[in-house]
């Protein structure tokens, strides 16, 4: 659960992930909060999260990861942490989804590798591409038909932006990156179609 090339420090990044042979990583209701948690747990020392959509066997993140000096400054008082080098990001995520299938494992007996052996990784450039990655990640429950509109994913960060409510997501840094909230609405109904979605996107995941 590698990522093929390593993560570069202060980059942005869409990153995502799915389960081995299109398996479930979500199995009931209560496993999307408790993997968002473990996100925030693992993935807050080393990068700042900005959009986020959980779906039933894959899930898709943007993500800035952090200078090195803001990685010491973050871990600072942290004795156990391993040295920083180019594979520590690429790691930090390997972690995340290793404690959550070790918790899906225990939980529902089973064993064995839940998410495929690479996770995606696509730098994200320019501000277009920052506002389509976002828009097409919100998209995506609509695109696999899970939901008639994907406003009404519950397991998304499109409503997070939208609240008030407090949350370790970049909101106003995403909608001060979109030009306001007008903008970020109005972009979201501009469809992501499959041809923009190959610029930051490698691979399709269903």
């Amino acid at each position: 659960m590698t990522s093929p090339t390593p993560l570069l420090y202060d980059t942005y990044y869409h990153i995502y992930n799915r389960g081995r042979d299109r398996e479930n990583i979500f199995i009931e209701e209560r496993n999307y909060e408790f993997f968002l948690n473990l996100h925030f747990k693992y993935i807050e020392p080393i990068a700042e999260t900005f959009a986020y959509c959980m779906l039933r066997n894959h899930y898709h993140t943007l993500v800035r990861i952090r200078s090195e000096q803001e990685i010491e400054e973050f871990l600072r008082f942290s004795e156990t942490n391993k040295p920083l080098d180019a594979e520590y990001p690429g790691r930090k995520f390997s972690e995340l989804f290793n404690a959550y299938t070790r918790t899906i494992d225990d939980a529902y007996g089973r064993s064995g590798n839940l998410f495929q052996d690479v996770f995606g990784h696509v730098p994200v450039t320019t501000d277009r591409q920052f506002w389509k990655v976002i828009a097409c990640i919100h998209q995506n429950p609509q695109k696999h038909k899970l939901v008639k509109d994907f406003r009404d994913w519950k397991h998304s960060s499109y409503d997070v932006i939208l609240s008030d409510e407090p949350t370790k997501l970049r909101r106003d840094t995403v909608l001060e990156w979109f030009g306001g909230r007008d903008e970020y609405l109005k972009l979201h109904d501009e469809w992501v179609t499959d041809a923009d979605s190959k610029w930051f996107a490698q691979d399709d995941y269903d």
